[in-house]
């Protein structure tokens, strides 16, 4: 498909998919946002959207039931969603892929192992199956905010983790990764007008705040279904969150699989360092069009202070004190 404007080949993620009469009807009412890497976002309960995604909100909405034994992955966008479906996707199948030298992670970008439930346009969702290497529990990797999750994952006993990131690390990774999957000849996006996009919440599943707030709200009410994670804690104590993780979803480990150091294979084979030097994640391509190495930028904590101004960080932390006042939550 090509730009009418530029005449420009854009990848498959940057492009429009017909859209059901609903959806253009829906549509035809919602505000509209210009989009950091193309299409327009438009905002749909609350937060902003591309048509595309929109269009699979609907469906899922409608359609996809879940089941008890499913594990939803939930994540605001470039908070470690990679990480985690890695660590979680070899842990729920540690003893079926015991050894981390034939790994499906090996081969496999997390991404295409654990899939998006709103980013597959032609999914039969009355009989989802999330990759070809699990049956039961079914993993699934979501973005959407808490709000416009099917009914049926909120009101079944499917396991929610739910992992997030400090707002300034967040919105730099955000941004590079806008910069990075844009194609050259659009241009890339300035640190300024995208913080003032990031800011009034103008970005893809935001805003920011009202994402995190509702998820983290839920974790309060529904503890035993819903587990809050925070990206920093993770990587300060890995194998402590690992073992959170597993207790949570049903599948705690054993002495005798701590014995044998399993934390220890699975963090490792899970690491940046493994997965980001991997000729999957550095060559490959996912079926949306991605390159799998944009998924790996660094991963680091308070890679924020190498990109924001003084006036940068106040602004978002004045909007981060206002907007969780009271909750409780903090970074």
């Amino acid at each position: 498909m090509e730009t009418p404007q530029t005449g420009l080949s854009l990848p498959k993620y940057l492009q429009e998919e017909e859209l059901t009469e609903e959806c253009k009807e829906l549509i035809s009412s919602l505000p509209t946002e210009k989009g950091w890497i193309g299409p327009p976002l438009y905002q749909f309960q609350g937060f902003w959207h591309s048509s595309k995604i929109l269009s699979t909100i609907l469906t899922c909405q409608k359609n996809f039931q879940a089941q008890d034994s499913d594990i939803f992955l939930t994540t605001t966008p470039k908070s470690g969603t990679t990480w985690l479906k890695a660590i979680v996707f070899a842990l729920v199948n540690r003893r079926k892929y015991p050894d981390p030298i034939n790994h499906p992670l090996v081969t496999n970008n997390p991404h295409a192992l654990v899939r998006y439930l709103e980013l597959e346009p032609r999914i039969d969702y009355q009989a989802y199956d999330t990759s070809t290497t699990i049956a039961s529990p079914r993993l699934i990797a979501t973005h959407l905010p808490f709000v416009s999750l099917p009914e049926s994952v909120k009101n079944s006993a499917c396991k929610l983790v739910y992992l997030c990131r400090n707002p300034k690390d967040n919105f730099v990774s955000f941004w590079q990764f806008a910069n990075a999957v844009i194609p050259k000849e659009m241009g890339t996006n300035s640190l300024e007008e995208t913080l003032d996009k990031f800011c009034r919440g103008g970005n893809i599943y935001g805003p920011f705040w009202d994402h995190v707030l509702g998820y983290w709200k839920e974790s309060l009410e529904n503890p035993q279904k819903l587990l809050f994670l925070k990206y920093e804690e993770m990587k300060e104590h890995p194998e402590i969150h690992l073992r959170r993780i597993a207790e949570f979803i049903g599948c705690p480990l054993s002495l005798e699989e701590e014995s044998k150091g399993v934390v220890d294979d699975i963090l490792k084979l899970c690491s940046f360092d493994t997965l980001s030097n991997l000729e999957v994640n550095k060559s490959g391509k996912l079926s949306s069009g991605h390159d799998t190495s944009v998924f790996f930028r660094r991963g680091e904590v308070g890679d924020w202070k190498n990109h924001l101004t003084p006036e940068m960080i106040r602004k978002l932390d004045q909007i981060t004190e206002e907007k969780w006042r009271g909750s409780g939550l903090s970074f």
